[in-house]
């Protein structure tokens, strides 16, 4: 049985960054750290960072510490007015495509465009840059059928989550252009390392018998690398570690492929790829 490891798996630049910034500000500064939330989507990272003191918090109120360290996904503009009110030292580890995309948000709004962010309500990034935004002037569409709410008689400038599916944005943008009456502007959102990890997973589900995506399940970019692998091998299966592999899965499989989201580490990649050639012995 032959493993296939896609070349971009696992940690991104973003991430890396705010994990690099996290550990060396706990070993620095040698006292608890908290984050408004995860510092990334991978609960064993956030465990293994709790080991060197660095805990998320859900809100400003349950700081606990004299430094906050702001996540890769960014806060909302609220919690930061709310944090700069405080005697706290901030450390910025948000990622800085969403920080671009955090700006293209205030100047669209300020130039009176309404805005159509493209992504997850829920996810924390997006509420991070939608927060930036004039209330009531935007909305957050995850379906094309969203855009029969959309008043096409203004202009409007369209921003992207930035681990959001490539060919979905763009069927969103074609759909725009069809429809709007008035000037439009697109922002470039997506991230270079999202576009890459969506590209090579195409290529690897489509020649694998089976496709393993390795992350956390509250990941958005993993959720979107296990839809477009499960569009293009049905064999396709998704795990936070290799613990939750099963035997089953690689019966009579000649190709197996792997790839991983942003906050997936390193180690947890190895552990997976023991754990498959372990199975084969087994399954002979």
């Amino acid at each position: 049985m032959k493993i296939s490891i896609a070349p971009s798996a696992g940690f991104c630049f973003g991430v890396k960054r705010a994990i690099d910034m996290a550990v060396y500000s706990a070993g620095k500064f040698g006292t608890e750290l908290n984050t408004i939330g995860p510092i990334i989507h991978n609960p064993q990272v956030v465990c293994l960072l709790e080991e060197k003191g660095i805990f998320p918090v859900e809100s400003v109120d349950k700081i606990r510490s004299d430094t906050i360290i702001i996540r890769s996904h960014g806060i909302k503009a609220g919690i930061a007015d709310e944090i700069a009110k405080k005697d706290i030292a901030v450390i910025d580890a948000t990622c800085p495509f969403v920080k671009k995309a955090q700006d293209y948000m205030k100047s669209a709004s300020s130039e009176g465009y309404f805005i159509i962010m493209v992504g997850d309500k829920k996810h924390p990034e997006v509420q991070s840059i939608i927060s930036f935004a004039v209330a009531g002037r935007y909305m957050v569409l995850n379906n094309l059928e969203e855009l029969k709410h959309v008043d096409f008689t203004e202009k409007i400038a369209l921003i992207s989550q930035t681990t959001q599916d490539v060919m979905f944005y763009l069927s969103v943008i074609y759909e725009v252009f069809r429809r709007v009456k008035k000037g439009v502007i697109v922002f470039n959102t997506i991230c270079d390392a999202t576009k890459l990890k969506q590209e090579e997973a195409a290529v690897l589900a489509a020649r694998s018998d089976v496709m393993i995506v390795v992350g956390g399940y509250n990941s958005a970019n993993t959720n979107k690398l296990k839809n477009i692998c499960k569009s293009i091998q049905d064999r396709t299966y998704h795990v936070e570690t290799e613990k939750e592999l099963d035997p089953g899965w690689f019966r009579d499989a000649e190709n197996v492929g792997i790839t991983a989201g942003a906050s997936t580490p390193d180690w947890i990649i190895k552990k997976v790829v023991e754990k498959i050639k372990v199975i084969e012995k087994q399954n002979k």
